[in-house]
């Protein structure tokens, strides 16, 4: 969860200045200041995504224990959706070991609770997306200017 690149990308101008002049003059503790900096940035960054998909995991399993006996199963569906975010229902059916029909049912669920949404419009093989965690993981990779 540590991404350096976009963290370099963002500050590119300053990032190949202190390069050129770790080339031209050997200065590593500017470059090394800058390193720092960087890892410090996307590690509390990282700490609070990860805080944040933890808020969201308890609220949507909250949501999900007022299912009644629906509830087991669309938490199995649920565990797996943290783990892949974007799958299809033949994919958790694999992961969770659910029949098809329970895990589709367990998906209309979580798509009336708000929890996922379809990306596709098929009947079969269709997509579905924890929209929650992937707005969460997705917030502060947009480079400057393109947000």
């Amino acid at each position: 969860m540590l991404y350096l690149s976009l963290y370099f990308k963002a500050h590119r101008q300053y990032y190949y200045e202190l390069l050129n002049n770790v080339r031209l003059t050997g200065d590593w503790e500017a470059w090394l200041d800058f390193f720092a900096e960087a890892v410090i940035v996307t590690a509390t960054q990282a700490v609070e995504a990860a805080q944040q998909l933890l808020d969201l995991s308890n609220q949507n399993r909250n949501k999900i224990n007022g299912l009644g006996r629906a509830a087991a199963s669309t938490l199995q569906v649920h565990r797996a959706l943290m783990e892949h975010p974007i799958a299809t229902s033949g994919s958790l059916v694999e992961k969770t070991g659910i029949s098809p029909a329970t895990v589709n049912k367990a998906l209309g669920h979580l798509e009336q609770l708000g929890i996922v949404r379809k990306l596709t419009a098929q009947k079969r093989n269709r997509i579905f997306c924890y929209s929650g965690y992937i707005e969460i993981m997705s917030r502060g990779t947009e480079l400057p200017g393109r947000g």
